[in-house]
């Protein structure tokens, strides 16, 4: 059977985007080939023309996922989003209760840790780039201030996110949320030493 130009890239990349869902929703260990393949639509033996292996689907699946949510940050910055409204679309209800959607460190950190080099190696090349962009919305002239500014507001988004999904009481996760916003708040508008 012959397929259209174009089809074994489109399948991949259907393969990588619902990869990239299910490590963000079940984590990269309950995440098996045979439940991406099916939940992509493909048998398990379509997995192998497509990657070597279920470490090279997952660093793809991470790449993903944090372009993605870089993607969804630039956006913001396009339509004049400023760090508040970054924090607060970060740290809000929807995102809470939908870590397939979401940002792939407060759903996966633990794991990646855990990770092959090259898998840590492109977490970090994609959350260097978001706490770049980050940085580059705080106050002040001096880049490497406000990169260790971005990365403490980047990590305590993140811890927040991760506390509040932990909790079973719903009131509390949201008690959670409002805290870490006034928090991220705080150390965003701390003035800078430059001034």
């Amino acid at each position: 059977m012959r397929f259209e130009k174009g089809h074994k890239a489109a399948t991949r990349r259907h393969i990588v985007d619902v990869a990239s869902k299910c490590i963000r929703r079940n984590g990269v260990s309950a995440a098996g080939i045979g439940g991406i393949m099916a939940e992509s639509g493909l048998t398990k033996g379509a997995f192998s023309p497509h990657f070597e292996s279920k470490e090279a689907l997952v660093r793809e699946a991470l790449a993903s996922a944090l372009a993605v949510q870089q993607g969804r940050l630039d956006e913001n910055q396009r339509k004049g989003v400023d760090l508040d409204g970054v924090i607060r679309s970060y740290l809000n209800r929807a995102h809470l209760k939908d870590p397939a959607e979401g940002c792939p460190s407060a759903a996966l950190l633990p794991e990646i840790g855990r990770q092959p080099v090259p898998t840590r190696q492109a977490y970090q090349e994609g959350v260097r780039s978001y706490v770049s962009a980050l940085a580059g919305l705080l106050p002040g002239t001096d880049s490497a201030t406000n990169h260790r500014r971005a990365t403490a507001i980047f990590g305590l988004m993140v811890g927040t996110l991760q506390l509040a999904r932990a909790v079973p009481d719903a009131t509390h996760a949201e008690q959670i949320l409002e805290g870490g916003i006034e928090a991220a708040l705080h150390l965003a508008r701390t003035p800078s030493p430059d001034g």
